[in-house]
């Protein structure tokens, strides 16, 4: 199966044999080609799998988009897309704030779908899913943000997991500098998502959510980002960049972070779930090293971690919908999903998998991960609707700016509730 860059493609409809078909005489059936935008295009997109399995078992033909590693950049791909009403993509991966900003461009999968199909996901997810009444997505994989840590290095240094954000700076100092001593000069005590991108307000929400700041926007749509939890936490990242975590830091993503992680450079990182089985993969520096916990929290917070996830979505413009719609509800089913979880283990959205024997065993962590999914912080999408991504940008701009030195962090807040509030009285 083909996976290319985004290019426009024209799909003429190819007479062929239905997959299953033959037994049934060999009638010959026309055989749609469908085109799905999928992830990155690296080793950890398992959508281009499922994509070719469903083909061989319908007869019909996949193209595999690949999109953009940074979800910023994959949103603004999306929406010149759909914003230009393309039929060039029919299926698509979107992040679970996108709903509402992009609903008016897909499909009501309710339309197409069998009437249970959403039973056993997880409701919030459906919930998320479902704006005006309109089922927009299926939820496809889930999570949350996490803390990995190298368990052979704090035992050997005598430190435990930190409780605390002051709690994993002091152990990152400290082991960092021995490492570092001991010969790896490559070595740091912390790394994060610090690009300024959708990640980065993953990170910060954390921050400040657990040191008692709030979710920059509340339930009612009220913002509620100027305050001192919110800038102490923010201040706090910023003293970390150069410290326990590399100035290269301010442009790291997912993908980065894991880098160095995995290369056995970084005693502390921040993630998602699905780095746990590839840091435990054949060749991996730090197999059998490592342990996974919830994110530390400030001295007035709780732990916080971010929610988040991906679901399937069908473009209106699409020339195939049913047909979109039908590798939407394959890919999310529990089979594959199950196989998904395995295979890759991302976190399915059907509840009952999570106590699913084979999933246990290919990975027990899946447990502190549902835990973490139960108590998660979502992002303000809800009340911002159509405006997140600017809420987003916004607040991701503001954070970069303090972990660059270029503000302190009441300054920035204070900026950014004045530029929220306006926001508010024109989208929300």
């Amino acid at each position: 199966m083909p996976i290319t860059p985004f290019r426009r493609v024209t799909r003429p409809l190819v007479t062929s044999l239905l997959l299953g078909g033959a037994a049934l005489g060999a009638q010959q059936s026309l055989a749609a080609e469908v085109a799905i935008a999928c992830g990155p295009g690296d080793a950890t997109d398992y959508c281009p799998t499922l994509a070719q399995q469903w083909a061989e078992k319908t007869g019909h033909q996949v193209e595999v988009v690949s999109t953009p590693n940074s979800a910023t950049e994959r949103l603004s791909l999306l929406q010149q897309l759909l914003n230009s009403q393309s039929s060039d993509i029919d299926v698509m991966m979107i992040d679970t704030v996108w709903p509402g900003l992009l609903a008016e461009h897909l499909v009501d999968l309710n339309d197409y779908l069998e009437n249970d199909a959403t039973e056993g996901f997880f409701p919030a997810l459906i919930n998320n899913n479902t704006v005006d009444e309109r089922l927009v997505a299926m939820p496809w994989y889930t999570n949350a943000g996490l803390l990995y840590y190298r368990k052979d290095l704090l035992d050997k240094h005598g430190y435990e997991v930190p409780g605390t954000w002051q709690q994993l700076t002091d152990t990152a100092e400290a082991i960092q500098a021995a490492e570092r001593q001991a010969g790896n000069d490559d070595f740091w005590g912390y790394v994060f998502q610090g690009r300024a991108y959708e990640g980065l307000t993953c990170n910060a929400l954390e921050w400040v959510a657990s040191h008692g700041g709030g979710t920059i926007i509340d339930a009612e749509g009220q913002v509620t980002i100027d305050n001192p939890q919110a800038a102490a936490a923010l201040d706090q990242a910023a003293s970390w960049v150069g410290n326990i975590s590399p100035e290269g830091v301010l442009n790291y993503t997912e993908e980065e972070t894991r880098g160095v992680f995995q290369s056995g450079n970084a005693l502390f990182l921040r993630n998602w779930p699905y780095v746990w089985a590839l840091a435990n993969s054949e060749g991996s520096e730090v197999a059998g090293k490592i342990g996974m916990a919830a994110l530390p929290h400030g001295p007035e917070g709780e732990p916080a971690a971010t929610l988040g996830g991906w679901s399937l979505a069908v473009s209106r413009y699409s020339e195939t919908p049913q047909l979109a719609a039908d590798l939407v509800a394959y890919i999310t089913a529990r089979p594959q999903q199950k196989e998904h979880a395995i295979r890759k283990n991302r976190n399915p959205t059907i509840e009952s998998l999570y106590q699913d024997p084979e999933v246990l065993e290919s990975n027990p962590a899946v447990t502190k991960v549902y835990e973490n999914l139960v108590n998660g912080v979502a992002r303000p999408a809800s009340a911002t609707g159509n405006a997140y991504a600017r809420v987003s940008n916004a607040f991701f701009n503001a954070t970069h700016r303090v972990l660059s030195g270029e503000q302190e962090g009441a300054a920035a807040v204070e900026q950014l509730q004045s530029r929220l509030e306006r926001l508010a009285r024109r989208a929300w």
